[in-house]
């Protein structure tokens, strides 16, 4: 059953499109290789998606340079030349732009005055009012942005001090945790013997109030008197 003609115009459906464009690439390129092979032509194929993606096809034979060369001695022009010249002007425009750029900068400074009109000179002064602007408003937000940031060291560092202070009082009782509150079982004493630093504790007999004759330091191996040097 022989197809139907198709209607040769733009295809709106977006990827019904993409499909068209690759098949009939695909059988453009196809195409190209038969001519390449049977009649030993040198064919070039440069094509460009809609989405800006290059395909190409050269015969095997043949470079792109080559093929840039036949093309301008069969046509009998110079592709390079007229590249060149472009190439030339977009030069000369973007040296225009570097001067005019350089000459305001050296304005700006307070140089190179002397070709400027009263009209021109009025420009500069507010164009330069207008930077000073910009530049005091970002010079402040600078500013403001430092003294934040020392006000919350500035916080952290009296919080710190807050529970510093709080460790402290609530080891004002007990400051070196000697002291068993809950048993019972110890006293401690603070005292410097020998010229240094020391903490004496002493173990109590619970039952000491029984035997009034044992209220004694003993010593020896089983003495209840224990020192300990402080950390310096």
């Amino acid at each position: 059953m022989a197809r139907g003609k198709i209607q040769i115009k733009r295809i709106e459906n977006q990827t019904n499109r993409q499909v068209t464009y690759s098949k009939r690439r695909n059988g453009l390129f196809k195409k190209a290789r038969e001519l390449t092979v049977l009649c030993d032509a040198k064919v070039s194929i440069i094509m460009i998606s809609m989405s800006g993606k290059l395909h190409e096809y050269i015969s095997p034979s043949l470079c792109t340079k080559q093929l840039f060369d036949q093309y301008q001695k069969a046509l009998n022009i110079d592709l390079w030349s007229s590249h060149y010249e472009q190439m030339q002007d977009q030069l000369k425009k973007l040296r225009d732009v570097n001067r005019a750029l350089r000459k305001e900068i050296r304005q700006r400074m307070g140089e190179s005055l002397n070709d400027l009109s009263l009209e021109q000179l009025t420009e500069l002064i507010e164009d330069v009012d207008s930077s000073l602007k910009l530049i005091r408003e970002r010079k402040y937000k600078v500013i403001s942005n430092q003294i934040e940031t020392h006000k919350k060291k500035v916080r952290n560092v009296e919080e710190i001090h807050r529970n510093l202070l709080l460790e402290c009082e609530a080891r004002q009782e007990d400051p070196y945790g000697l002291v068993d509150h809950e048993g019972g079982d110890y006293n401690s004493v603070l005292g410097f013997p020998n010229g240094g630093p020391r903490i004496l504790a002493m173990r109590y007999d619970p039952d000491q109030h029984h035997h009034p004759h044992h209220n004694h330091l003993q010593s020896g191996g089983g003495s209840d008197l224990t020192t300990f040097t402080l950390l310096e």
